[in-house]
């Protein structure tokens, strides 16, 4: 039996990929589920936005992924006196035998992958100004158009605890990022590994273990992953239940949920499901794929209303009866 070529090549990247993960998990100790759902959005073409504690390794993670893929890797600072130039970049003024040419002088923003650092202390106007970036991959200077390259991620951080002097995220562009991931506090085992490890000598940095093309040719491959008809269904239902206008929509959608879960949130179930079915080296989507991305798709485009806010109700709360109610849909 001849041996399908695209698979061979499926697997050869894979091995890559999972040599990447063990280094990732090696240099951010007890953070394995986050490394690989982190993992699944990058293979999935998306963005992601983290949320969690100071000192849990959110930089260091982020770093070590740009440098095991391959790509060019750029940190922000986001600050409330932050520019959409300081971003994006500028046109500069170069003279040369008395004549002046203006130049465009790219920013931080041209990298492969872009670490935006507590992106909710950043104005408004300057959030807008990457949420082009992350939409078209290009900026707009002085009514001109530059590319970003290829591939192009951004992975934001947000500080949970500190709200003061913060600008929150506008919908539209929390609907951007395909995953918002929890970075949680390890346990004490993993707390053991990780105070010797970090006091002493430092350990080395990961290598590069794929080339940006062939990260490019991943991405390609996550999209004809097959995920069948049912599934599809079951996520339509899901997106459909989290509306709380709709006649169907239960008692405790409608008391605590203002604003339900966009498409883009289906096209990230499904691209997020793809990537990890890929990763478990199966050509087919399963329910336990979606299953697992549901919520990293939906906490940050489910709006909650203040009620959902006193009673501490969050979307995690909510998940399991919209997923029953759609499952018994899809059926």
């Amino acid at each position: 039996m001849a041996t399908d070529p695209i698979q061979t090549r499926a697997t050869e990247l894979l091995a890559k990929v999972d040599a990447l993960r063990a280094d990732l998990r090696a240099q951010v100790i007890g953070q394995e589920a986050l490394v690989d759902d982190l993992l699944c959005a990058v293979l999935a073409g998306g963005h992601v936005l983290l949320e969690g504690l100071p000192g849990l390794g959110k930089t260091l993670l982020v770093r070590s992924l740009g440098r095991g893929l391959g790509l060019e890797f750029s940190r922000i600072q986001f600050t409330p006196d932050l520019m959409p130039t300081d971003i994006t970049g500028t046109q500069v003024v170069d003279e040369d035998g008395g004549r002046r040419t203006f130049r465009f002088q790219r920013g931080p923003l041209f990298a492969g992958l872009v670490l935006a650092d507590e992106i909710n202390r950043a104005t408004p106007k300057t959030q807008s100004a990457l949420l082009e970036a992350m939409q078209e991959h290009s900026v707009t200077v002085a009514g001109t158009g530059h590319a970003l390259p290829d591939p192009f991620h951004v992975v934001a951080t947000q500080n949970p605890i500190e709200l003061e002097g913060t600008f929150p995220l506008p919908e539209a562009q929390l609907d951007r990022f395909l995953f918002r991931l929890d970075v949680r506090t390890p346990g004490a085992a993993a707390m053991v590994k990780i105070l010797a490890a970090t006091t002493a000598n430092a350990t080395a940095a990961p290598t590069v273990r794929l080339r940006t093309d062939e990260l490019r040719e991943l991405q390609s491959i996550v999209r004809s992953v097959l995920c069948g008809s049912h599934l599809l269904r079951f996520v339509a239902e899901l997106v459909l239940v989290t509306h709380p206008d709709l006649p169907s929509a239960d008692e405790r959608t409608r008391r605590f949920v203002r604003y339900g879960a966009s498409a883009r949130a289906g096209q990230a179930i499904v691209l997020g499901a793809k990537a990890r079915a890929l990763l478990d080296g199966r050509p087919a989507v399963v329910q336990k794929d979606l299953d697992e991305c549901l919520l990293p798709a939906l906490q940050h485009r489910v709006l909650l209303g203040f009620e959902a806010d006193a009673e501490r109700v969050r979307v995690s709360d909510l998940l399991p009866a919209w997923r029953g109610e759609a499952e018994r849909r899809a059926r």
